[in-house]
């Protein structure tokens, strides 16, 4: 699923190879800002052009599409052998990972961005869906049969995934809060003011959410106390990108084309890897690297430790799509329309 868990927190197990290849690629008739879902050797992605693809890790050979009436941004959540996606059709899907089947489809009032999260239910006897709309809505459905549980109104869209941990979800909005949610019957539990609208995903780990937004600060809110541990501010760009949290770093891209590593205790900087682009794309760590894209049309590896690059490669167009990180491979989408996979030449 996009950022790897629940808790949305985008660190990869295994290891990168240090010569990375193209082993493939695969073209989709619309960019790609939807990032893979890869279960079970295969690969699965949303494209501009209406479908969300099937591809074969191995070789990128087309399994199945299958097809919505909008671009799909969304990145899948794969789950009990279910694959789930919202569309900008103001659908969320669920179709068969092994076909591609729909098996049902859920209506809500406006267009959806982000990707769906997922939590097994109070009584333990079901999977939950989660997604946010831009109808002001988190909705809630039970993953077998895409009927509603419960739908929690909040002040304004809903453009990032909602993070789950302990029995709570906790998401932004454009309506610049933090909303934490109970997610048994999808009551409030807290609103926290974030200051300015909240476009990406926030991370998640003990009882602390990790987020940039608009207003150009990038915030650690420590939920129990309901106000922020730490404010980390650079030059006058947003954030769009959803962080990665390991246990001491925090690192996330900013539209001021760099890709920032802070102290996940205090914000204060470790370093500042420099692009020629925005950084709309969210990175993942795997061991002691970062994986990201950015809008200079280029995928770039960097060091963990000091920020300093390792390897990049030249794709052309905006890479806007998170990456996803498997058995020492790289998957990630273009606006150029194609999706891409690096690993170690056999």
């Amino acid at each position: 699923m996009f950022r790897g868990n629940p808790a949305l927190t985008g660190v990869a197990s295994g290891t990168l190879p240090d010569k990375l290849s193209l082993l493939w690629s695969f073209k989709t008739d619309g960019p790609v800002k939807s990032s893979a879902a890869i279960v079970g050797g295969r690969v699965f992605i949303g494209s501009g052009d209406s479908h969300v693809y099937a591809l074969e890790l191995g070789s990128g050979k087309k399994s199945w599409a299958a097809t919505t009436k909008g671009p799909v941004e969304s990145s899948p959540l794969v789950l009990d052998g279910k694959v789930f996606f919202g569309s900008t059709d103001a659908s969320l899907y669920a179709v068969e990972a092994a076909s591609g089947r729909q098996l049902w489809k859920y209506e809500t009032g406006d267009k959806i961005l982000g990707a769906p999260n997922w939590v097994k239910s109070p009584k333990g006897d079901a999977n939950w869906v989660l997604v946010g709309s831009y109808d002001y809505k988190l909705h809630c459905v039970n993953a077998a049969t895409g009927k509603s549980n419960w739908v929690y109104e909040t002040g304004n869209y809903i453009n990032g995934s909602p993070a789950v941990f302990e029995g709570k979800t906790a998401f932004g909005g454009c309506d610049a809060i933090l909303h934490v949610i109970s997610l048994a019957k999808g009551e409030k539990v807290k609103e926290i003011e974030a200051g300015a609208y909240i476009a990406g995903s926030a991370a998640v780990a003990d009882n602390r959410a990790y987020f940039g937004h608009y207003e150009n600060e990038f915030l650690c809110i420590d939920i129990d106390a309901e106000k922020r541990a730490w404010t980390f501010k650079d030059r006058d760009f947003p954030y769009f990108s959803s962080p990665a949290v390991t246990k001491d770093r925090v690192v996330f891209g900013g539209r001021d084309k760099r890709l920032h590593c802070v102290k996940r205790d205090t914000g204060e900087s470790v370093w500042a890897f420099a692009t020629q682009g925005k950084v709309d794309s969210s990175p993942v760590v795997v061991g002691d690297k970062v994986v990201v894209g950015s809008d200079d049309g280029r995928l770039y590896v960097v060091s963990l430790k000091d920020g300093n690059k390792l390897w990049s490669y030249e794709i052309g167009k905006p890479v806007g799509s998170s990456p996803a990180v498997v058995d020492g491979k790289i998957v990630i989408g273009s606006d150029d329309g194609s999706v891409y996979c690096f690993g170690a030449k056999k």
